[in-house]
């Protein structure tokens, strides 16, 4: 079976996003801005995993859309 390459980057990024939370949060002590980090950052994989099962294509690519959404609201 085919490795699905966006589903493990997502997950890789995920993890990078909770290391970074953790680092904000215990080393500088910055609160607000890491909690929307990890939620916006951990979203993404969320929203890739929810397109998975889509109903139809333009379901798919709808949900797709806002995964592009939620990245660039990380960037």
């Amino acid at each position: 079976m085919k490795s699905n390459v966006i589903k493990s980057k997502s997950f890789d990024f995920a993890i990078r996003i909770v290391k970074l939370y953790q680092y904000l949060n215990n080393e500088k002590k910055e609160f607000i801005l890491s909690k929307q980090l990890l939620r916006s950052g951990t979203s993404i994989g969320v929203m890739i995993r929810k397109a998975e099962h889509a109903e139809s294509k333009s379901d798919f690519i709808h949900k797709f859309a806002i995964v592009q959404k939620e990245a660039n609201d990380v960037v």
